[in-house]
């Protein structure tokens, strides 16, 4: 109609005349066609969520290293989908050796923080919630001198709270906290909590068999898993409520049986029981092996005890002399293997169900049998002739020098896995080819920082997502072309009148 009009009205003008109601007319109909193109079919259009990032300062006892993670903002079921995007390993000991020099503490972890300031977007880097835990060597400095252990955290807490991240404070995690964060990593990671369907969607995988956890530290250990019974003693039972699903766990940390602080109570205990009181014979080091140590050094530890008559600070001898027998007897007494008035139970009169299911050995579980070549679901006889076979060698630093500083540990830490796993956690023979020694799941390191970025995000709210109206592309398209030609038809007729008046 509209066009008829302009035809009409241009009828008795001259060419020129018609060319610029034309141009006109093209104008106003390719005006009205992206018009109707941009209003009609119009959707309401869900915008992908954001990402979010995450810190955890993994503080154990020997090192201290960075987690970075990240989430999308929507959740599933009430819980993030987590990945670990990089790791951080801090030059130095763990914060805990720093009880004398609390200003190291913190300055170690810059470098870290430089790298995640680097990797975490600007715009995102206040938003970013930053925790550091610590683990058992912290336990052990607060139970030894609680002031030292508040100053290092001081000092930790003063650190971060230099960069622009959303620091929610430093603490010392309980040993059950340890191990079931543990546990959820695990599980995590081989998706029997959760798992990305053919559906293209997150599901609760069904009848999904989960995992046991088993991890060693320097200064402790952890043994979590779903028992097949009721737990008993409650305080060895926690609960997490992780993408809809409900999970009852068993979970026990011992404190001082870290293979680090177990190591120096065996060889306290074989100072004890030396009839010479400067050498020591030690049946868990190859033969040839000779160090020194001070009874200072050797008893630093509250998880050393003492002898009753202290004698002054004296250089002790050590010798070893590869005996793998000896050294299993030895490592033995470090347990108390009586379950008292407990019907069943680990070690140490410690309430535990019977293992039930797969477990994953991570941490110094992995790392010594990594050496052995022992992570290959190996049957018990060919671990145990392995490892009697590596006690009964010489010093062998030359066939191992990048492992010199620790290659005389390897048979006592053997011999001390194999006495926890067996004696300690009740495996047997039958159950050993349940164990599974890794370091790492789906391309990530096992360890509880990621089971606790799991759970914590469960205290994060979700954020709703971002509503907007759009159109198919092909509509959006075509309204943008007839804006464009009604655009160029505009400026065509209003210079038309300007280059006839020039002519």
């Amino acid at each position: 109609m509209l066009l008829w009009l302009f035809l009409q009205v241009g009828g008795g003008m001259d060419h020129k005349a018609k060319a610029l109601v034309g141009l006109l007319a093209a104008t106003c109909v390719f005006s009205f066609i992206a018009l109707i193109l941009s209003i009609v079919n119009v959707k309401d259009v869900i915008l992908p969520p954001s990402t979010k990032y995450g810190l955890v300062f993994d503080a154990g006892s020997t090192h201290t290293a960075l987690y970075i993670y990240r989430w999308r903002a929507d959740k599933e079921n009430g819980t993030g989908i987590v990945s670990q995007v990089e790791t951080c390993t801090a030059a130095g000991p763990g914060i805990s050796s720093y009880a004398d020099d609390p200003a190291g503490a913190g300055a170690s972890l810059k470098p870290c923080l430089d790298k995640a300031m680097e990797i975490i977007p600007a715009e995102q880097q206040r938003e970013t919630p930053t925790y550091l835990g610590a683990t058992a060597g912290m336990r052990l400095l607060r139970e030894q001198n609680s002031t030292k252990a508040q100053q290092v955290f001081a000092e930790v807490a003063k650190t971060i709270g230099e960069y622009p991240v959303e620091f929610r404070g430093a603490q010392v995690l309980t040993g059950n906290e340890e191990g079931s964060f543990g546990w959820i990593s695990v599980n995590f990671l081989l998706e029997t909590l959760v798992k990305y369907s053919f559906a293209e969607k997150w599901e609760h995988p069904q009848d999904a068999e989960v995992f046991g956890a088993l991890d060693l530290g320097g200064a402790s250990t952890q043994i979590t898993f779903q028992p097949g019974v009721t737990i008993e003693d409650k305080n060895t039972s926690v609960f997490f409520r992780l993408y809809g699903t409900n999970y009852s766990l068993y979970t026990h940390s011992y404190l001082c049986y870290g293979q680090t602080q177990a190591l120096k109570r065996l060889l306290a205990a074989l100072h004890q029981a030396s009839p010479s009181t400067a050498q020591i014979s030690h049946p868990c080091y190859p033969r040839g092996y000779q160090e020194n140590i001070t009874t200072a050094e050797l008893y630093d530890s509250p998880c050393v005890r003492a002898p009753s008559s202290p004698s002054a600070v004296q250089l002790l001898r050590v010798m070893g002399t590869g005996e793998p027998a000896a050294c299993s007897a030895a490592i033995q007494q470090l347990f108390n293997l009586s379950c008292g008035a407990n019907s069943t139970c680990g070690f140490n009169g410690v309430y535990q169900p019977p293992v039930r299911g797969q477990f994953f050995a991570f941490a110094g579980f992995y790392y010594t049998f990594y050496f052995l070549n022992l992570t290959s679901q190996q049957s018990l006889k060919d671990v145990n002739s392995t490892v009697q076979a590596f006690c009964k060698k010489d010093w062998l630093v030359e066939t191992f020098p990048q492992e010199k500083g620790y290659l005389h540990k390897y048979c006592s830490t053997a011999i001390y896995i194999l006495t926890l796993l067996l004696d300690g956690y009740k495996f047997s023979e039958h159950t050993w080819s349940n164990i599974h020694f890794r370091r790492q799941a789906a391309n990530t390191d096992i360890g509880w920082t990621l089971g606790f970025m799991l759970n914590l995000t469960n205290m994060i709210p979700t954020e709703a997502l971002e509503h907007v109206k759009g159109q198919q592309p092909s509509l959006w398209a075509g309204a943008v072309s007839c804006i464009v030609l009604a655009t160029v038809a505009g400026l065509v007729t209003g210079f038309l009148p300007c280059f006839r008046k020039s002519k």
